[in-house]
């Protein structure tokens, strides 16, 4: 299997889970999607843990839909209808990301809220160390990484529309209640780290007033490039986008694709995969395309971002003991919570 090969997402027959009526997604379709036609062939795209993604194939043409998974869900978690709003308003400034076709929030369609977007070939990296890559590949692809970080944290929010798509201010401080809420509402184990972390966290938050548009789940396995080139041609996975703090999604970049402090992540052998920044590289680079002189309290934005993905982790394990996660992988993840909430204390209290 060539590197290309590899860096293609892999395709399944639709979960038992996540069936839906398809006769009634295609005639909504024809009377919302641009230039849609034909008969309409459902797959789904493997992984996407949080929010069910499918291709969908008609009259030639291919499109990608997003759509809430099935079950009860957690509060304020799997909004596809902010995804669609983001990506729609980022349309026309220089950040990457798919055409929006249309929304629906109908769940009489299909069960759940769902949006159709286009289909963009590329190469997505789920494996932070990019196997096959050359050295050379490695360092472009993560230099536009942090480029397109620093465009997207230079949009101006309410020139594109989105003035009321967070709360600017106290960023750290509202995550940080969010997400100790999102992981009492799918907690399974006593984690003393975590407890920790909860006591900690709310009272270390750094004075640093920056307000921008957060990702919120920046990471090269949730960006695409060009098919050759190491050109990234779509931001992607909005769900847990708001008006926020730029550092977060720095941080996050650096413990999932520099650190391999994630759920399922190995550790980086550095000598093996020549071209990957360090954590102090990457940071440098991004504060480069940012203008920024550096980044204080560092330790503090790393111990959040990996609290806040033990939490999504939790989730996304009790989905799957629930039988509502959209991978058999989801039921893997019973580790995942201690092992990133013991790191983020170790981290906190390196501080």
């Amino acid at each position: 299997m060539s590197a290309a090969e590899q860096n293609q997402p892999e395709i399944t027959e639709v979960r038992e889970a996540h069936r839906f009526d398809v006769k009634r997604l295609e005639d909504w379709c024809r009377a919302h999607v641009e230039g849609f036609s034909g008969d309409l062939e459902v797959r789904q795209f493997e992984g996407g843990q949080s929010n069910p993604t499918f291709l969908l194939t008609s009259g030639g043409k291919r499109y990608v839909m997003r759509k809430k998974p099935p079950g009860k869900l957690l509060a304020s978690a799997h909004q596809v209808d902010r995804e669609y709003r983001v990506m729609k308003a980022l349309g026309p400034t220089d950040v990457p990301v798919p055409h929006m076709y249309a929304l629906c929030e109908d769940d009489d369609v299909i069960g759940t809220a769902f949006y159709v977007m286009e289909y963009l070939e590329g190469r997505v990296f789920a494996d932070q160390t990019m196997p096959g890559s050359s050295e050379e590949e490695r360092r472009a692809v993560y230099a536009n990484l942090a480029e397109n970080l620093a465009k997207l944290h230079a949009v101006d929010y309410e020139a594109v529309g989105l003035s009321d798509f967070g709360r600017p201010g106290n960023y750290f401080e509202r995550q940080i209640g969010r997400w100790i809420k999102q992981y009492r509402g799918a907690q399974t184990d006593d984690i003393p780290s975590m407890e920790q972390l909860i006591d900690w966290l709310p009272q270390n938050i750094p004075d640093e007033p920056s307000v921008t548009i957060a990702h919120g789940d920046y990471r090269l396995g949730n960006v695409m490039f060009h098919p050759t080139e190491p050109r990234m041609i779509a931001v992607l996975d909005w769900e847990l986008c708001t008006i926020g703090h730029p550092l977060a999604d720095v941080a996050y970049t650096c413990m999932f694709d520099l650190m391999a402090v994630s759920a399922t992540a190995a550790p980086i052998d550095r000598s093996a995969t020549p071209g990957i920044p360090t954590v102090e590289e990457y940071v440098a680079d991004y504060c480069r395309q940012a203008g920024r002189d550096g980044i204080e309290d560092l330790n503090f934005y790393l111990a959040f971002s990996m609290f806040r993905l033990a939490s999504i982790s939790q989730g996304v394990y009790k989905r799957g003991l629930d039988g509502n996660a959209s991978s058999e992988r989801a039921k893997t993840m019973g580790d995942a919570c201690r092992h990133l909430a013991d790191k983020a204390w170790e981290i906190a209290q390196s501080s």
